[in-house]
């Protein structure tokens, strides 16, 4: 008889377990229809976010001097230098003759004079900037700007914010010392050139305007009868309409060649409006720039002129910004993420984006540094129970017996329930 009432017992216990499993997964509203499963999940971390373009570009001289010879006023005698020889500004370059030696002497002594003035307004220019590009930076809703420097931004600053203007600033700053060189080594220009007109009765030497290396002579004496190439290196290339939205003068690059051990960093120098081909609808426009590359010292690795380089523009940089994952994130008219809650509950948390880019998304308002947020958010129904796989390696006897005993029957209820 007791063996009968075992089977029967152990036949009643199973009826009931599988019936109060129906019931339970069956009825509305039910924890056991609202657990979830959880094996991937993330913490929400403070990192740095870096958004870029990826493109190539070709290491060419900075600038390219073309010099010209009018042969119906002069007699050309000979040249004086040979491609590929490195010259400075001042260099003689060839010899001609002239019977116009006055009248040439004070044209370069005028051109001189304009050119010592521009040098000295630009000068005056770029102090004007610089005041009140401090007076922004001290007291905003106090500096007072020069009529010529306003003109200059081409920007509203009744409307425009004090970052944009200090940028119009620097961009302006930066293309007034470019044009006060130029005039500087113009003036090193004519001073050689009136120095040559002075030592000799008929012979002149036309003289280099800058630093470089003479890259083509025409000895047929057409025009350009020389090229000069600037030292300075620079990586040019070309962005596409989608770049372009997105890329500015002024922002950092890095870049890699095979032909370099050491990367290149520097700045966005220039970039063309218009497109580097005439537009078309059966072709994509690509746009050209520039990006100038900084000096690291005296030891700085020689460039190779049309070495191939990988470029990295950086168009936008936040340090120290919480972010996480990008596929956590859920749309529903908002954005938000599933948190697990140390109560052992799936929570929904509307979330305010920031910066995405590299697979990160940045958290401007939501989930603090250290929450914890479910990698599957499409499994997920809000306030519900979640489960993890067990991690035995952390399955401690003194973690168990922190348990109640209500607790114990709970979670092995909920266990049993769940498979």
């Amino acid at each position: 008889m007791s063996g009968k009432w075992k089977m029967a017992a152990v036949s009643i216990a199973s009826v009931v377990l599988i019936t109060v499993n129906l019931y339970l997964i069956e009825k509305k509203e039910s924890k056991v229809e609202r657990t979830v499963f959880v094996e991937n999940w993330t913490k929400v971390k403070k990192d740095t976010i870096t958004d870029t373009i990826q493109t190539n570009g070709v290491i060419k001289p900075v600038e390219e001097y073309d010099i010209y010879f009018d042969t119906k006023k002069n007699d050309f005698k000979k040249f004086l230098v040979k491609e590929g020889d490195a010259i400075t500004a001042g260099s003689s370059l060839f010899e001609y003759t002239t019977t116009e030696l006055d009248a040439l002497k004070a044209n370069l002594e005028a051109e001189k004079t304009e050119a010592e003035g521009e040098i000295a307004g630009i000068e005056e220019f770029i102090g004007k900037l610089r005041s009140y590009q401090g007076n922004l930076t001290s007291n905003p809703d106090k500096a007072a700007i020069d009529e010529s420097v306003e003109k200059n931004l081409k920007i509203d600053i009744t409307t425009s914010s004090s970052d944009l203007i200090k940028s119009n600033i620097e961009q302006e700053m930066y293309k007034q010392e470019l044009e006060k060189n130029s005039l500087n080594e113009k003036v090193k220009m004519l001073d050689a050139k009136l120095s040559s007109i002075e030592g000799q009765s008929g012979a002149i030497m036309s003289t280099s305007e800058a630093d470089g290396v003479v890259k083509n002579i025409n000895k047929n004496l057409n025009n350009p009868i020389i090229s000069i190439v600037s030292t300075n290196m620079a990586i040019e290339g070309d962005f596409t309409e989608e770049e372009m939205k997105k890329a500015e003068v002024g922002m950092t690059i890095k870049a890699s060649s095979s032909d370099s051990k050491t990367a290149l960093k520097g700045k966005i120098g220039r970039i063309h409006s218009y497109p580097a081909e005439e537009p078309s609808l059966k072709k994509d426009n690509r746009f050209p720039f520039q990006a100038l590359i900084e000096s690291e010292g005296e030891e700085t690795e020689a460039l190779l002129v049309g070495s191939k380089v990988n470029l990295t523009v950086i168009t936008n940089e936040k340090a120290g910004v919480l972010s996480i994952p990008i596929e956590a994130v859920q749309y529903h008219k908002q954005p938000y993420v599933y948190k697990l809650t140390k109560k052992g509950y799936v929570d929904k948390h509307y979330i305010t984006k920031g910066l995405k880019a590299e697979g990160m998304q940045e958290i401007i308002k939501g989930p603090s540094v250290g929450d914890v947020i479910l990698m599957e958010p499409d499994v997920a129904k809000n306030h519900s129970y979640f489960i993890t796989p067990i991690q035995f390696e952390k399955v401690k006897a003194a973690t168990y017996k922190k348990f109640t005993s209500r607790e114990k029957v709970r979670f092995l209820l909920l266990g049993f329930l769940e498979k």
